[in-house]
């Protein structure tokens, strides 16, 4: 566990907060590995490919417009997560192996 620590006078980093303005606690750093995986529960029986591990370093958003583009489908960031619309994990995984990262 990392201990986040402030001195008077300093801002929070956004990271910090959700959309909402709440706070979230300290950003987490991940192991490096980007885990992708199918979603289906409490998605009213839709199919979501979800690409999870992201640092705040990576651009989430940039790489789920591209990815988006060559899947030819919908998607979103959320949570720091990509989400892509429908089975697409052979194909979001080749993606992010072209693009340098560590998949599972």
């Amino acid at each position: 566990m990392e201990v986040f620590s402030y001195t008077y006078g300093d801002e929070i980093p956004s990271e910090c907060f959700d959309k909402k303005g709440n706070f979230i606690g300290a950003p987490k750093k991940g192991d490096g590995i980007i885990r992708v995986r199918l979603e289906k529960s409490g998605r009213g029986g839709k199919t979501v490919t979800v690409a999870a591990g992201f640092d705040s370093s990576d651009n989430a958003n940039e790489l789920c417009s591209a990815l988006k583009k060559k899947a030819g489908c919908g998607g979103s960031v959320k949570n720091g997560s990509i989400e892509i619309q429908g089975d697409k994990r052979e194909l979001v995984m080749q993606f992010l192996k072209e693009k340098g990262f560590k998949v599972k």
